[in-house]
């Protein structure tokens, strides 16, 4: 069962190394991040899933390594060769760096492929769901990459109106809007989070809807003309 949720982006940047003398510009994204990483913990779950956007869906053990290499340095997590992408990389090292409270559970590495269909997207959250009995979801993805003339994608004006509904359905805990999520919109606006908030949004409603999850927005900016956005989801009565 769902018990708590995280949402964060995955930029290369947010790693201090790999940001250099420009790090403290992402300083209020990293403090929103361990916020809603810490209140993962307190909703002491059995297991946390990391969830996050890939080419291909696939699952990994606990211990798999990732790197950060090909964006310009070797910070790695986890133990091996590296195998995860970016998203999850990112998403192993918010984790590993939170200072979380008390015993950290079992972590458990999620991809969902980018263009997966809603289906597939239902699919996988049900199956999170299901993996213990108070189970825990970070989920990693951007907004839109198109809101300025600088960003990724150049600008496209429907990408601000975009992300200002995603930043209102991941900071109130909306699934119906998440899962609603139009695969051929997202992709056009280079939303890269779209699969993995569609996912996380079939996780709640796998357990019967959102219950007693409330959302609550704690980051929403675009310092690189990237849609960022920090969300938690937590039970009503947390404290």
């Amino acid at each position: 069962m769902l018990v708590a949720a995280a949402v964060c982006p995955h930029p290369p940047l947010i790693v201090p190394e790999l940001a250099g003398s420009a790090a403290s510009e992402l300083d209020p994204l990293r403090t929103a991040c361990t916020e809603a990483l810490r209140s993962l913990v307190r909703s002491r779950p059995d297991v946390i899933v990391v969830l996050g956007g890939a080419e291909r869906s696939a699952s990994y053990p606990a211990d798999a390594a990732g790197t950060l290499r090909p964006w310009g340095v070797d910070v790695r997590v986890g133990r091996g060769d590296p195998v995860l992408p970016l998203s999850l990389t990112v998403g192993r090292w918010l984790l590993d760096h939170a200072e979380l409270p008390g015993t950290v559970p079992a972590v458990r590495s999620e991809a969902v492929a980018f263009d997966a269909p809603p289906d597939e997207c239902a699919a996988l959250g049900a199956k999170i769901s299901r993996v213990g009995d108070r189970v825990a979801v970070l989920a990693m993805g951007d907004g839109s990459a198109r809101l300025t003339e600088k960003s990724p994608g150049y600008l496209r004006p429907a990408a601000a109106p975009y992300d200002e509904m995603l930043a209102d359905a991941l900071g109130n805990a909306r699934v119906d809007r998440l899962a609603a999520l139009d695969p051929v919109e997202a992709a056009g606006l280079w939303v890269a989070g779209r699969a993995a908030f569609q996912t996380l949004a079939a996780a709640s409603i796998a357990e019967g809807g959102p219950g007693g999850l409330r959302g609550e927005l704690l980051y929403k900016d675009a310092p690189y003309g990237v849609g960022y956005l920090v969300a938690r989801w937590s039970a009503a009565d947390a404290a």
